[in-house]
């Protein structure tokens, strides 16, 4: 089939022009190279495609049944090539962005309302999952571009840092309250302590893990691991610690006051003004991380992409 290609498209240059000299013209090529492939295609196939005339070629039965086929197949080509110009003229084209759902959210929708406004044309799917399968199905091609948490190991994605977050601990003021009160019954001394700490806080950071319902994202993403590392790096013990599938329903379930939950300072600024939410002081902070975009670095870009890549570089 391969070697073949050509033939069909001399076949079916003659078969349209229906004379073997106006075909040599249209394809740049001389008369006997035409007969010469026509006659290779003929005893390849085992079958009589043209009759000659005096005026030129003629369909045979067996040609015209080919000739559907050939027809059908280069005007398909023409169109795709078609296609391909109009979406380069127009800026069309398709990026996949992998991403986890807090940070679609809070960091990548914001930007892609300035993107699309830019390049209505490009068409962007979007899926969100933890920063772990986005790192499985960049490195599969799967994706185009994922927005992450910088891992410790980028292998070979080049990344470009967006911005900071920084993780906290923080609780509706009942709830502290709660534990205030439930401390404060089990001994005197314990009392005393309280009485000399934040009135919003009633105790330090080690004592309150010990006794509230800890909120956390499941094992299964890199911000969870980050905090089970600080635990265990500062050998903070916990009571009791709770899944949550996303960042919204932490924020939530700490906003009805069902525990203590982790999440990203920079995304419940609004909570912390008003005081539906207090951050817990800790003895040593979490830190900050970066987040940003990644792809592989050993790949050739399509031009979508790569205007994607320029612009959240130059915003």
């Amino acid at each position: 089939m391969e070697q073949n290609l050509s033939l069909y498209k001399i076949f079916n240059t003659v078969a349209e022009t229906g004379n073997i000299s106006r075909a040599a013209k249209e394809l740049y090529i001389s008369q006997p190279a035409i007969s010469k492939a026509v006659t290779r295609l003929e005893e390849g196939l085992g079958v009589i495609l043209f009759t000659r005339t005096s005026r030129g070629v003629r369909l045979t039965g067996e040609g015209k049944l080919l000739y559907e086929y050939t027809k059908s197949a280069f005007d398909t080509l023409m169109q795709g090539e078609a296609n391909i110009k109009r979406m380069n003229e127009l800026g069309i084209g398709h990026i996949r962005i992998g991403v986890s759902t807090t940070l679609c959210k809070y960091i990548l929708l914001p930007y892609l309302k300035r993107f699309v406004s830019s390049h209505p044309h490009i068409k962007i799917t979007i899926e969100c999952q933890s920063t772990f399968q986005t790192l499985e199905l960049l490195e599969r091609g799967k994706l185009d571009i994922g927005l992450i948490g910088r891992p410790a190991n980028l292998k070979n994605l080049d990344y470009y840092a967006m911005k900071q977050i920084e993780d906290i601990f923080v609780a509706a003021k009942a709830y502290l309250e709660n534990l205030r009160v439930r401390e404060s019954s089990g001994s005197v001394s314990a009392d005393k302590k309280i009485q000399k700490r934040h009135e919003n806080i009633p105790m330090m950071s080690e004592e309150i893990f010990k006794t509230a319902n800890v909120m956390l994202l499941d094992e299964k993403n890199m911000t969870r691991l980050y905090i089970e590392d600080y635990f265990t790096r500062n050998r903070i013990e916990t009571n009791q610690i709770l899944e949550i599938s996303n960042m919204d329903l932490l924020i939530e379930f700490a906003k009805i006051g069902l525990g203590v939950s982790c999440v990203i300072k920079e995304f419940i600024q609004k909570e912390l003004k008003e005081g539906t939410l207090v951050e817990i002081p800790l003895e040593k902070p979490l830190g900050k991380r970066e987040v940003g975009f990644a792809y592989l670095n050993n790949s050739s870009l399509p031009d979508s992409v790569q205007k994607f890549i320029r612009f959240y570089k130059n915003n």
